[in-house]
């Protein structure tokens, strides 16, 4: 017997809502938070600007685009303030979104910056002119949550600490130069020592390009401290063959190294020029809205002497970075002057943009996701964010599980139980409530005894074993020390 597939009816008109008749969508019936909101479709060469359909004429169009030269972006922000706009949605799209955001900043708009992937989740639009439209109906109805921009000041010194780090990584790959023209002249100087951009390295490699072949005369040049190989070890490691065009390749990657350096001691001049414009940090929150803190601490204590870093400014920040952060945060275990500036131009100095440290560590994508669907937990992954500041703190984490201090010992007690990986985003999610605190209260760093910090938790895992006990009807009886 044949079975007869069953017919496919088209929905009748009554059952499709169109515009002008049947059923009116749900978006329509949303409250207008924004009246005068306008969205920007960004894009390289062109952007695509709608505005409310009853800021333009009759017969005018509400959407228009203009180019991305400075004389078509002064048109757009013209046009703007003839339509009485008064805020701004855009998508984040690379880097084209910063000269027409500092043009609309410093028209007097307000610019929400949106993420361009909580926008990808609709269907359908694919064109730019509905990428605007969509993006200022959905401002308009405040679905819009702008991202994290600091002001002015912090954003001149963020460029600054970025492009010393594209310097810092130019360094490095002279050196990685340099020490392959030696591996290709079979002199193992990398291998005895332990930095090839330190002082004895460097000597000698100045020593090897000035003509220096002996290997005693090379030796002689290294610095008494090193303990890492013999003096006969070095002579042998520094016998090569010389050859004349990698010595050539050699001397061009210290000029370069050199030129570089020097790029560095400019922009840290630089720095030192802009850091004395960078207003002082808000003030602290009255008493009554602080957390408690049991402990008090002296004024500018320092815990521990710091290290100097090897890529560290050589002008010295301390009081400026004090003044400015209104706390020192150098004293916190494992930060140094560099990551401080570090982590301030990428947060800046107002907290005020979180509404607590559970927050901000949601922000630097140092929280356990929440993943949720019919009640089970699918995925309690963190997210997965590009932020600078976050991958600074779990850098840091990973010198601070080998510092002798409290936060050393929470750190190996992460790694023991869930791995290196996850104990680094651990340490940094602490390392990050710190911060937090101190900027927003300026309270000085505390720093928490490590033998009273394993003392308290050796007593916590002890109390909840004696619970589990009585529990299972056992009583917990404590093993004699033998003498």
């Amino acid at each position: 017997m044949k079975r007869t597939q069953p017919s496919r009816v088209a929905p009748t008109a009554a059952k499709r809502p169109c515009s002008g008749t049947g059923p009116t969508r749900p978006v329509k019936n949303l409250p207008v938070i924004h009246p005068h909101a306008a969205g920007i479709d960004v894009g390289a060469t062109q952007h695509f600007v709608c505005v409310p359909t009853d800021a333009v004429g009759p017969q005018e169009s509400a959407v228009r685009s203009f180019g991305a030269f400075t004389g078509e972006l002064d048109q757009l922000v013209e046009w703007l303030l003839a339509c009485q706009v008064t805020t701004v949605a855009m998508e984040s799209t690379g880097v084209y979104w910063i000269p027409l955001f500092q043009k609309l900043e410093a028209a007097g708009l307000t610019v929400v910056l949106v993420n361009a992937r909580h926008l990808k989740q609709v269907p359908g639009r694919k064109t730019d002119v509905k990428d605007c439209q969509w993006i200022q109906r959905l401002h308009s109805y405040g679905l819009l949550h702008g991202s994290f921009r600091p002001g002015d000041a912090i954003c001149r010194l963020r460029t600054l600490m970025r492009h010393r780090a594209n310097l810092v990584e130019a360094c490095s790959q002279q050196v990685l130069h340099m020490q392959w023209a030696l591996d290709q002249m079979n002199v193992h100087l990398h291998h005895v020592i332990s930095d090839l951009d330190g002082e004895t390295g460097l000597r000698i490699v100045d020593a090897i390009l000035a003509g220096q072949r002996d290997p005693k005369a090379l030796v002689a040049l290294r610095d008494p401290r090193i303990r890492k190989s013999t003096v006969a070890e070095m002579e042998a490691a520094l016998q090569g063959d010389w050859r004349p065009e990698q010595v050539w390749v050699l001397g061009q990657a210290r000029e370069a190294y050199r030129f570089f350096h020097g790029q560095i001691a400019a922009l840290d001049r630089q720095v030192e020029a802009l850091l004395p414009h960078l207003v002082t940090a808000p003030p602290a929150p009255p008493e009554a809205e602080r957390p408690p803190n049991p402990q008090a601490a002296p004024d500018g204590q320092r815990p521990r002497k710091k290290k100097h870093a090897g890529n560290a400014p050589a002008i010295d920040f301390t009081a400026q970075l004090k003044r400015i952060c209104g706390v020192d945060l150098t004293c916190v275990v494992g930060f140094n002057l560099l990551s401080v500036l570090i982590l301030i131009s990428e947060i800046g100095l107002d907290m005020s943009p979180w509404r607590n440290g559970k927050a901000f560590c949601s922000w630097l994508g140092l929280c356990p996701g929440n993943k949720i669907s019919g009640g089970k937990v699918l995925s309690s992954r963190t997210a997965r964010v590009s932020n600078r500041a976050a991958t600074l703190l779990r850098t840091l984490a990973t010198a601070v599980g080998r510092s002798d201090t409290w936060l050393g010992s929470f750190h190996r007690r992460m790694k023991s139980r869930l791995g290196p990986a996850a104990a680094n985003t651990a340490t940094a999610h602490k390392l990050a409530c710190l911060v937090y605190h101190l900027l927003k209260y300026r309270e000085p760093y505390i720093e928490v005894d490590r033998l009273a910090y394993e003392a308290n938790l050796q007593h916590r895992r002890v109390a909840r074993l004696k619970q589990l006990a009585t529990e299972l009807g056992f009583e917990l009886v404590q093993a004699k020390q033998v003498a």
